[in-house]
């Protein structure tokens, strides 16, 4: 049984609001769990732009995400849900893919109603699978699981393409064949965010971009506002990458600085010592641990 995702299931029915930020390496999911976070979620477009150096366009394959989240699930004692994009094929597919990332030790997946290859939420030309088919991936989905406590996170891109009504008319179809929660991305108001909730019936998840310069196609809500109108997550998938980002071109300009001048800069407020980095890794447990099972010269 999925310990890590009996933790997620307590959270979704124990917490009024679950904030989970987007990871996509070691460091990004430690600190997240350092800064005690109760849940982290994994970004497919981070793993893509990170890990392949590509856009998110569908690039990845099934088992470099599954790979990559499996050494990541197994680094935290929090809980870890997946971006599994469409599921990777129909049905069938999505049936094994289910499985691989519950054997990774992953806590629940999101699966899209998108067209394979799909592409990054707020990037425009999207287009969606019929209902009845997302509405299989969803039915295999849940057969696959081992554990009902796995969370089958159902994803919609409908809003972009048929509108509210459209996008209503699938959560109710997707809560019918299954799904734990339902996640509406690209949500422009909190008019919209409100009729997901109310016909939902079952926690609704939604996408925001704190601490992002340019604003994505979800506009930044207050998290009391959210929380007044019934969501129970809010993901955080850019927040992460963006900020490293932000801080290694720093360093970058500062290194450059150096080269030009020729004279040593010590610039802490832009990194961390390297001891910071062996605690966030656990370099005293695994001495620890050497100690127990070793014999060492130290």
């Amino acid at each position: 049984m999925s310990t890590a995702a009996r933790k997620f299931r307590h959270l979704l029915n124990n917490s009024d609001f679950i904030v989970s930020p987007g990871v996509y390496d070691g460091y990004s999911l430690r600190l997240v769990q350092a800064a005690g976070f109760q849940t982290a979620c994994t970004s497919g477009a981070a793993f893509s732009n990170a890990l392949l150096s590509v856009p998110d366009i569908g690039v990845m394959g099934l088992m470099e995400n599954v790979n990559h989240c499996r050494m990541l699930a197994r680094s935290v004692d929090i809980p870890l849900t997946a971006d599994a994009d469409t599921g990777y094929g129909n049905p069938m597919n999505v049936y094994h893919t289910i499985q691989m990332f519950e054997e990774a030790g992953i806590a629940g997946v999101n699966i899209e109603d998108q067209v394979s290859p799909k592409r990054c939420g707020h990037m425009p030309g999207k287009t969606v699978v019929s209902i009845e088919e997302m509405v299989k991936k969803i039915e295999a989905a849940c057969e696959a699981r081992r554990d009902d406590a796995f969370v089958i996170v159902a994803r919609t891109d409908a809003l972009a393409v048929e509108g509210i009504e459209g996008t209503l008319r699938r959560v109710k179809a997707y809560v019918e064949a299954g799904a734990d929660v339902i996640f509406p991305d690209a949500v422009k108001t909190p008019d919209d965010v409100a009729r997901i909730v109310d016909t939902a019936g079952v926690p609704v998840s939604i996408n925001m971009g704190f601490g992002i310069r340019s604003r994505p196609t979800t506009p930044l809500i207050p998290l009391a506002e959210l929380k007044r109108l019934g969501v129970k997550r809010i993901s955080l998938p850019r927040m992460l990458p963006a900020a490293a980002i932000h801080g290694m071109r720093a360093a970058l300009e500062t290194m450059k600085e150096v080269i030009a001048t020729g004279q040593p800069v010590d610039r802490p407020d832009q990194a961390v010592g390297i001891e910071d980095i062996m605690e966030l890794m656990g370099y005293d447990q695994m001495r620890a641990l050497e100690k127990k099972l070793l014999t060492l010269e130290d």
